[in-house]
């Protein structure tokens, strides 16, 4: 099933849903409103038969609006199609549904984005940091936390100095 062939199966039912559609070396992507991701990631799952949520990342566009974007890689095993779905999400409002309930393998997928880049998943059933703890007041990969890191309370004996800019051993 080609790029074409999937806008087809999706226009009837999702079509104004779709903001673009992009085709670039046999992939397709849609960019979609953040409103619209459940009922599109369902139709995906249900009707078109992804059935595999490859990837749940974001990306921060800093200093552009709208800030971030979260981008879905779904895969159909049955037609060996890949899908990627797009979404802006503001600064301000920094938070997507989820779609653990649809995809289980998502959920640490949104876990890590929230941990990272501090963009929330609504209604996600346990949205708690994984690889900072928990109270850490800030979010490492987007591009405005500094390379040097921030001096902050930290647990046990780690450091609380910013990190040497040197590199490699």
């Amino acid at each position: 099933m080609t790029g074409q062939e999937l806008l087809k199966s999706i226009s009837p039912l999702l079509g104004a849903k779709i903001q673009s559609r992009i085709e670039f070396r046999h992939e397709t992507t849609f960019s979609i409103q953040p409103e619209d991701l459940r009922e599109v990631a369902k139709f995906c799952r249900d009707e078109l038969s992804f059935d595999y949520l490859i990837d749940v990342s974001s990306v921060d566009n800093f200093g552009d609006e709208p800030r971030f974007e979260v981008v879905y890689e779904l895969y159909s095993m049955t037609l060996a199609v890949h899908l990627r779905l797009k979404l802006a999400v503001s600064e301000e409002v920094c938070a997507v549904d989820t779609v653990s309930d649809i995809w289980p393998t998502a959920d640490w997928h949104e876990r890590e984005i929230y941990d990272m880049m501090g963009i929330r998943f609504n209604n996600h059933p346990d949205l708690r940091r994984i690889l900072m703890w928990d109270g850490y007041p800030f979010f490492p990969l987007r591009k405005d936390f500094p390379l040097e890191g921030l001096p902050s309370e930290m647990p046990d004996v780690a450091f609380t100095s910013a990190a040497p800019m040197e590199g490699g051993p």
